[in-house]
C-alpha cells in the first residue's frame, strides 16, 4: 500500500518540483521509503509502506532495463505468488519476491489485459520505454484512488486529490455538478467528476492509455450485472448460503497475505464478526482485533463494545478497545478533515481515524467489513425497491439528503441549474443491463456509493496512519457470485439474509440477529456545544462567505436548529454543508 504520483509533459521534460510536492502530500501513504525515476517527458513518484518484501528490493518506482518498463504501483496483488510461478514458467526471471514486480511482468507477458488476472486492489501506471506511452488502470471495485489533472501540455496524476493540488496549477472552482451530487448524494461523487472543476478521477475497473504526443484511449475492463442467471435456477437457499461461506472464507484467507503483522477491526456487527470467526475456523490464533467508542449523546449511544466483546471471547483474540471522548474527538476533527481526499460527511471518518491512529501502532495491514451492505443487500432502502414502479423516484426518496427543491434553497444560484443527481441516476438505471429495479439499485450503489463513501473513506483515514485496509466483501469472485443470488433472498427479513444465514454456522446468534448498528459518532450527529461553535465558526470565516457555495439564510436555519434538520437517514445536514466547507480551507481553496 503505498502513495503513487506521476507527470506526463508532451512538450519537454516534466518538473520534479511537482512530483516532490505531491511526495510530500503522499509521504503519511507510504512512510517507509520513496523514490522518483523519469525519462523525457515521463516522471513518475512514490511513498511506499513496506507490506511484502520489505527489502531495497522491492523499492518502487520500480524499473526493468530487460523489458524496458517502469511502475508505480499502489495496492496488493493476492495471487501473486500463482501469477509468479506462472510467469516463471514462461522465462521471465525476478530480482525480487513483490507483488509489484509481478504486476510489472504480467504488463509486459500479457499486456493491458494483465489486469484481468489479478486478484485484489491496485492503481498503477506503467511507463513503455520504448513507445514512451503510459498506461494507467484501476481495480474493479475502486478499493485504490487514482485522481488525475490536466493543464497547459501535461497530465498528472496522484493517489489523492490534494496531492494534485500541492504541485499547482489545477483549476479549483466547484464543479456545480460534483456539488448537487455532494449534497444529494451523501457527499457521493460519482467519477470522473470530484468537487473541482479541474481534478478528475479514473473509474473502477478502467485502463486509461495515454501516448506520447496526448492522444488517450479509456477502456472498462470489466462490468457488473446483477440479477439471477438461468444456469442457477437449481440453487436452493442452502445452496447460496453454503456458497457464499465458503466464498467468503477464501476472500478472508487470501486477505492475510504478508510480510508484516496482521488484524481486523472488529465493530461488534454481523460483516467484521464473519471475517474474524472465518479466519478462526482457518486455524488463525491470537488474532490481533480493534474496537472504537464514543460518548453518547441525546440518547446515541456511542460504542457496540457489548458485541465486539462477544466475539472477542468466543474467538480468543488478542482484543483492544479505544474509548474517545468529546474531546479527543473534536481536537482530531481538522486532521481528519486534511485527510480526505474529497470531502466526505460521514461522521465515522473521524473514527476511522482515530482507530488507525492505534491500530497502526499494533499491525500494518488490517482487514475490515466495507461492502457487505451493498454487495449483499443490508441497507433499509432495497426492499422499498422490489417491484417498484418508479425506480428513479423511490430511490431519490429513499437515498437522497434533499430534493431539488430545497437544493434551489440550500445553494446560491450560480451553482444549481438542472437536477443533475436525478438525472444522472435515470441515465444510469437507463443504460444498466440488470433487469429489475432492486438490482439496477444494487448496481447503483456498488459502482457509485459504495466506492465513493465508505471505501474511500476507509482508505483516506487509514493510508493517513500508514496503515493498509483490506476490505474482503470486495473480492471480486465474491461479488459476482453475490450479484447472481435472487434479490429476495438478499433483502428478505431486515435485509443481508443470505449473508446472515451463511454467518450462523460461525458466529454466535445474539451478533446476528441484533438490531443493525453502525460505526456512531454520535456528537456529528446531534451538533450542539464545543462542536457547534467549531461548526459555526467555519461557515463564518471569510473564506467561506466570500465563497458563497450556500444561501445564508439556509445556512442559519441549519444552525439555529441543528437536530431537527437531519437527512432522511438520519444524518446531519449541518455537518455535511460545513463539512464542504471546512475540507475546502483545510486545502487552501
Amino acid at each position: 500500500m503505498c502513495g503513487i504520483c506521476g507527470e506526463i509533459s508532451f512538450d519537454g521534460a516534466a518538473d520534479p518540483s511537482a512530483i516532490r510536492a505531491m511526495m510530500r502530500e503522499l509521504h503519511p501513504r507510504g512512510p517507509d521509503a520513496g523514490g522518483i525515476h523519469g525519462q523525457g517527458g515521463v516522471l513518475f513518484g512514490h511513498c511506499r509502506l513496506k507490506i511484502i518484501d520489505l527489502s531495497e528490493a522491492g523499492q518502487q518506482p520500480m524499473v526493468d532495463p530487460e523489458l524496458g518498463l517502469a511502475i508505480v504501483f499502489n495496492g496488493c496483488i493476492y495471487n501473486y505468488p500463482a501469477l509468479r510461478e506462472a510467469l516463471t514458467a514462461i522465462g521471465y526471471r525476478f530480482f525480487s519476491t513483490s507483488d509489484t514486480e509481478v504486476v510489472l511482468k504480467a504488463y509486459h507477458a500479457w499486456g493491458r489485459d494483465c489486469v484481468t488476472r489479478f486478484l485484489g486492489m491496485f492503481a498503477f501506471a506503467v511507463h513503455e520505454r520504448d513507445s514512451g506511452r503510459v498506461v494507467l488502470a484501476r481495480d474493479r471495485l475502486g478499493i485504490k484512488p487514482l485522481y488525475y489533472s490536466e493543464a497547459r501540455k501535461r497530465f498528472r496524476f496522484a493517489s489523492s486529490l490534494p496531492a494534485l493540488l500541492a504541485a499547482g496549477d489545477v483549476d479549483t472552482a466547484i464543479d456545480p455538478r460534483a456539488l448537487h451530487h455532494y449534497m444529494s448524494w451523501h457527499a457521493g461523487v460519482p467519477a470522473p467528476l470530484t468537487i473541482l472543476k479541474g481534478v478528475r478521477k479514473l473509474h473502477p475497473a478502467t485502463i486509461l492509455t495515454i501516448e506520447p504526443n496526448g492522444e488517450r484511449r479509456e477502456e472498462t475492463y470489466w462490468r457488473l450485472t446483477i440479477g439471477p442467471r438461468d444456469a442457477d435456477r437449481g440453487m436452493s437457499e442452502a445452496d447460496w448460503r453454503d456458497a457464499v461461506l465458503d466464498s467468503l472464507g477464501t476472500a478472508v484467507e487470501r486477505r492475510q497475505i504478508a510480510d508484516v503483522p496482521t488484524g481486523v477491526l472488529l465493530s461488534g456487527g454481523l460483516d467484521s464478526s464473519i471475517i474474524v470467526a472465518l479466519l478462526a475456523k482457518k486455524g488463525q490464533t491470537g488474532l490481533k482485533t480493534f474496537s472504537v467508542g464514543f460518548d453518547a449523546v441525546n440518547g446515541v449511544e456511542g460504542d457496540e463494545f457489548k458485541y465486539s466483546d462477544i466475539i472477542a471471547r468466543e474467538f480468543e483474540t488478542d482484543h483492544t478497545k479505544l474509548v474517545v471522548d468529546g474531546a479527543r474527538t473534536l481536537d482530531a476533527l481538522p486532521l481528519a478533515i486534511h485527510a480526505m481526499a474529497e470531502p466526505q460527511m460521514s461522521h465515522d471518518a473521524v473514527a476511522f481515524l482515530l482507530l488507525s491512529q492505534e491500530v497502526s501502532k499494533h499491525v500494518k495491514v488490517i482487514q475490515s467489513g466495507q461492502g457487505a451492505d451493498e454487495v449483499f443487500g443490508g441497507y433499509h432502502w432495497y426492499p422499498k425497491l422490489m417491484g417498484s414502479t418508479d425506480p428513479v423516484g423511490d430511490y431519490a426518496k429513499a437515498y437522497f439528503d434533499r430534493d431539488h427543491t430545497e437544493m434551489k434553497q440550500a445553494l446560491a444560484p450560480d451553482f444549481v441549474n438542472g437536477d443533475d443527481s436525478r438525472d444522472y441516476i435515470a441515465a444510469f438505471f437507463a443504460a444498466s443491463n440488470s433487469r429489475s429495479a432492486i438490482d439496477k439499485t444494487l448496481e447503483l450503489d456498488q459502482r457509485i456509493m459504495l466506492v465513493d463513501d465508505p471505501v474511500k473513506r476507509v482508505d483516506n483515514m487509514t493510508m493517513a496512519c500508514g496503515l493498509e485496509a483490506r476490505v474482503p466483501f470486495l473480492d471480486h469472485e465474491l461479488v459476482e457470485l453475490a450479484a447472481r443470488i435472487p434479490a429476495e433472498l438478499k433483502v428478505k427479513g431486515e435485509g443481508k439474509h443470505i449473508l446472515k444465514e451463511a454467518a450462523r454456522t460461525v458466529v454466535p446468534a445474539e451478533v446476528i440477529d441484533r438490531k443493525k448498528g453502525y460505526f456512531p459518532v454520535p456528537a456529528l450527529k446531534h451538533i450542539r456545544g464545543p462542536f457547534l461553535d467549531y461548526v459555526r465558526d467555519v461557515l463564518d470565516e471569510p473564506a467561506a462567505r466570500h465563497r458563497g457555495l450556500f444561501n445564508r439564510a439556509y445556512v442559519d436555519h441549519l444552525l439555529a436548529d441543528p437536530d431537527g434538520t437531519l437527512t432522511p437517514k438520519g444524518n446531519s445536514k449541518l455537518w455535511q454543508v460545513a463539512l464542504l466547507e471546512a475540507w475546502l480551507q483545510s486545502h487552501g481553496i
